[in-house]
């Protein structure tokens, strides 16, 4: 019992801290101007256009760090602040969508792979709870807890295929914003803290989805030696 307790405290712990992370390193650089006074949507049309991406457009989207590469309709949609602030995290958040833009234009392979799992890991997710818990509960129908392994593998593999995709795209937007000369020396490492901060989320994601799944993995193997 006090082993799950402890497994249960990381598995919580490790997605709020990534959280709070990424939030209090924004929040620190979202009150830091960049010396070019672009807006992030400025710096995201201009590395577009930089890369022969004008089809793609720039719009303006509700929430809060809510940013994010839209492939459907080619649009990069930036959170209201950075759409129209001119702050160094505005800048690296922006970069990083038009990074997600490049990689399909040049039809990066994690970037498509993990396009074509979208479908399978919306219904993986929503159906492997419910075998899950049917194969736990009742132990005679311990191949519904092999089911429901199966369809939480393939969400895990989403998660793990995720993670090239957004370091990927973190590293075009730092070459992006550097070469086309729209930060300082100083501002490039504290663009990186925030896309670091950014890319930890995305970490703990896949840890937490991967040891959840070997959790599975051992109760089924215990409950198959019992039977």
């Amino acid at each position: 019992m006090g082993g799950y307790l402890i497994y249960l405290a990381i598995i919580i712990i490790i997605p709020i801290w990534a959280q709070m992370k990424v939030k209090s390193t924004y929040t620190k650089y979202s009150k830091i101007p960049t010396t070019a006074g672009m807006s992030g949507a400025e710096i995201a049309r201009r590395i577009l256009d930089a890369n022969g991406l004008s089809n793609v457009a720039v719009k303006e989207t509700p929430g809060a760090l809510s940013d994010h590469y839209n492939p459907m309709t080619k649009t990069v949609n930036l959170s209201s602040t950075n759409f129209h602030h001119h702050s160094v995290a505005g800048a690296a958040v922006a970069a990083h969508e038009v990074g997600h833009a490049i990689q399909d234009k040049e039809g990066y392979a994690a970037l498509r792979f993990r396009h074509a799992l979208v479908p399978v890991a919306n219904i993986s997710s929503k159906m492997a709870w419910v075998f899950i818990m049917i194969g736990i509960i009742v132990t005679s129908m311990s191949n519904f807890l092999l089911i429901g392994i199966f369809l939480m593998a393939a969400g895990v593999l989403f998660q793990i295929v995720t993670l090239p995709v957004e370091f990927n795209a973190s590293s075009r937007a730092m070459d992006q914003i550097v070469s086309l000369g729209l930060i300082s020396n100083t501002e490039e490492r504290d663009a990186r803290k925030v896309l670091n901060a950014a890319a930890m989320t995305y970490v703990a994601a896949a840890a937490v989805a991967v040891l959840e799944l070997v959790r599975l993995i051992l109760i089924f193997s215990n409950i198959s030696r019992n039977d």
